[in-house]
């Protein structure tokens, strides 16, 4: 099992991740693209700025990652979110998974996305249209342990 959780300021290249998962025991290999879309709550964006607490991110991503894997038990999971400024149309996460089935690489990939909204210290400023901008309301993560 490979399991790999980054973050980056480069554009994601969804082939490179795709290359990432995947074996001869697999029989689903998905992509889950996260993008920048042109509106939001009525009003039209013209891009997203993301800012993260990098070391805490790192960790956090990783730890989503894991739990993923180790729940479903998929052969390989990888998760790139990127940082900075980002315009419609450019990929802000991307999820790939390969699973010897189809069921448990689309659960492991709906974990990672729906875990990444509540617990990753990511913060999201909307760049609309109209040359106002303002921080998206998002989640109060818990508190993770250190061991």
């Amino acid at each position: 099992m490979s399991v790999h959780a980054a973050l980056t300021v480069d554009p994601v290249e969804p082939a490179a991740v795709l290359g990432c998962v995947g074996g001869s025991g697999d029989g689903a290999v998905i992509l889950f693209l996260g993008t920048v879309r042109d509106h939001a709550d009525g009003r039209p964006v013209l891009g997203i700025r993301y800012d993260a607490y990098e070391a805490m991110a790192s960790d956090v991503l990783r730890e989503i990652a894991g739990e993923a894997a180790d729940r479903w038990g998929v052969d390989d999971l990888t998760v790139i979110h990127r940082t900075g400024e980002l315009s419609v149309g450019e990929v802000s996460v991307a999820i790939a998974v390969s699973s010897p089935h189809r069921a448990e690489a689309y659960d492991a990939s709906r974990f990672v996305i729906e875990e990444i909204k509540k617990r990753l210290p990511v913060w999201k400023k909307e760049r609309y249209a109209d040359g106002q901008d303002s921080w998206v309301q998002g989640t109060t993560p818990e508190p993770v342990p250190r061991s």
